[in-house]
């Protein structure tokens, strides 16, 4: 879940600290405990590391009497970490860079080293003073002693101690004996080559370079990269020469600032019309049926699926909840919802017509990565719904369907998961249009309804007044209940999870039926309680239900916030507040209603004087177990 970014360049390329600072800066989402550069120049290493936000690095590498004392920060070749603690707590000590006890090498690491305990213990007994508490340290006092052992090649260092290394991880190191050289080692874990005119980079993020170029090539599990100011050489850990996979990046610097928003999660909740749009943006031909060309997956074994699996974590399990009620409406297959980090521990029933398909927004998702190989172990086939291209999970998967959101930088996702919902209704349209269970003019008509919600989207944006009103009314409230029925329960449950993400106060989701079993034992006199209420309309509606659900935590005092369609009228009597969403078929509602509650978060959050780009404990991407 750490950032990591490296450069090396020649006559004419920027500084590597210019490089790597501005790559951390866009990188510091995937964590914010801690962060630092490691420079090479003048035959020398110069680190620079502290903990907290990136801004104490920053004061601290640019302070004049720093620059004065250092005059090697001109240098063309560097790396730099942005860290979110797992072995040791988040001091200057565990800090990234780790150097080798003999100076040479300077190393970063995000992942996880499963058997650092043996590896400390050998160094110690060796003699080898540690100064951290992280299991990556270890990593450059092997890789040091490789060297000084007549070692004269980083990258062969490097496949000799990643061979032995347990775990996830990306690795980025550099050595005062080539000094224009960095070398990476992924295993599980994200890494990815930038080529620019001048300089070669790497990143866990195409986000650490965008600045300077846009051409990428993907690294594959199990493979080191040598980079070099004119170029780079790939091989799997055994020395074999392997071929990268080149791609452009799409989208540019400018996709990932704030343009003039106070934080990147209003901006990112603004840029919902656009994510929805984006993502449907030329899906059907022009007889109107879907074409889904990075699916990859024979037609026909698709068409004869007899179960689907959703695995997710989070934010993207709620999008697979609403999932569920669309592909068994409308391809009348069954589906289960897993947490990836259950699946593979409770034997699963996965065989050849099981399809499982994976939401992640960074497709580095490790909990997910490892469910997805354990289905393919199983013989299942497997889709990825994703939004970073050339990640792993896309890269694992038999297909994949992309989201097409843009950069999300927020640690608490929006954009992405609305992206999801409605790349997951095109996926069970899909299913429905290969099995013949909708018919054509009936998934066109869908169609025609999904391509009206960005401006949907945008009326309820545009109208958002009331909600930051009662957002900022409710600083101070401890805690927050959110009740639905049928697509409207994950939205509950979504809502609840970014006020917990965000404003650190006690909020639950439930299905609003569920409440008299037990959870209306908490309503009591003011409690605030959201209901997403379903559109009346409908033979299947259960909006007589959900009236009725008010009605019993009125009876017991509670605060009713509804969110309820236009016309609506039943529900007036019920609610001591309204936040009216546009007329839309049920089954696409979420991709409406949980807008007002990502909004009431953002707002809340905000009126606390909380960080709701970076909340506390939570990173962007979880790549560790």
């Amino acid at each position: 879940m750490c950032g990591i970014v490296g450069v090396t360049g020649g006559v004419g390329a920027p500084s590597a600290l210019d490089v790597v600072l501005g790559g951390l800066r866009r990188l510091e989402y995937r964590g914010y405990d801690s962060a630092g550069v490691a420079l090479v120049a003048d035959d020398a290493l110069h680190v620079t590391k502290r903990s907290g936000k990136l801004a104490r690095l920053v004061d601290a590498v640019t302070a004049a009497e720093t620059l004065e004392a250092v005059p090697a920060y001109s240098s063309r070749t560097g790396i730099g970490h942005t860290r979110w603690a797992t072995h040791g707590a988040p001091t200057d000590e565990n800090a990234h860079p780790h150097l080798s006890e003999d100076g040479q090498v300077a190393l970063i690491h995000n992942g996880i080293i499963e058997n650092f305990a043996p590896l400390r213990a050998e160094l110690t007994e060796a003699g080898v003073t540690l100064l951290s508490e992280t299991d990556s340290e270890v990593v450059a006092h092997l890789l040091a002693r490789r060297l000084a052992d007549g070692g004269t090649d980083l990258a062969g260092a490097m496949r000799d101690v990643v061979q032995r290394l347990e775990g996830a991880f990306t690795l980025l190191a550099v050595w005062r004996g080539q000094p224009d050289v960095v070398v990476g080692a992924r295993r599980s874990s994200p890494l990815v080559v930038g080529v620019g005119d001048t300089a070669t980079y790497l990143g866990s993020d195409v986000a650490a370079f965008i600045d300077h170029t846009k051409e990428a090539v993907e690294l594959g599990e199990d493979q080191v990269v040598e980079v070099r100011p004119d170029g780079f050489t790939i091989t799997d850990f055994a020395g074999a020469p392997v071929q990268g996979k080149p791609y452009t990046v799409t989208w540019d610097a400018a996709a990932a600032e704030k343009g003039g928003y106070d934080t990147f999660m209003a901006k990112e909740i603004d840029e919902q019309p656009k994510a929805v749009a984006d993502t449907l943006l030329a899906r059907s031909d022009e007889q109107g049926r879907l074409v889904l060309d990075e699916m990859r997956i024979d037609e026909a074994a698709l068409a004869d699926v007899d179960k689907v699996v959703i695995v997710s974590c989070g934010t993207s399990s709620y999008a697979g909840m609403v999932a569920k009620y669309a592909i068994e409406r409308w391809a009348r297959i069954p589906v289960e919802i897993e947490y990836s980090h259950e699946f593979r521990y409770r034997d699963p029933v996965i065989g050849a017509r099981t399809l499982v398909v994976s939401i992640s927004q960074s497709g580095e998702t490790m909990d997910t990565l490892m469910a997805v190989r354990h289905a393919r172990e199983l013989g299942a086939t497997t889709v990825a719904v994703c939004n970073t291209h050339g990640s792993t999970i896309p890269r694992e998967s038999d297909g994949v369907l992309y989201t097409h959101a843009g950069p999300e930088v927020a640690v608490a996702s929006t954009k992405a998961f609305v992206a999801q919902i409605t790349a997951i209704y095109l996926l069970g349209l899909y299913l429905a249009q290969l099995r013949g269970t909708l018919a054509a003019a009936d998934i066109k008509g869908v169609l025609a309804e999904l391509h009206a919600v960005p401006d949907k989207v945008q009326k309820v944006l545009d109208g958002s007044g009331h909600v930051r009103q009662i957002a900022r009314w409710m600083a101070d409230t401890r805690s927050v209940l959110f009740l639905g029925r049928h697509v409207g329960f994950p939205v509950a449950l979504e809502g609840a999870l970014k006020l917990k993400e965000l404003a650190y106060i006690h909020a639950e989701g439930f299905a609003a039926g569920e409440l008299k079993h037990g959870p209306i034992a908490l309503i009591e006199p003011g409690q605030p309680v959201f209901v997403v209420v379903p559109s009346p309309e409908g033979d299947d509606s259960v909006h007589a239900k959900v009236i009725s659900n008010i009605q019993e935590i009125r009876a017991r005092g509670a605060r009713t916030i509804v969110i309820a369609e236009e016309g609506d009228d039943a529900v007036v009597p019920y609610a001591e507040e309204i936040i009216r969403v546009p007329q839309t078929p049920p089954l696409l509602a979420p991709l409406v209603t949980v807008v007002p509650l990502q909004v009431f978060a953002c707002e809340l959050a905000g009126a606390k004087g909380l960080d709701v780009d970076q909340p506390r404990n939570l990173a962007k991407s979880v790549t560790v177990e």
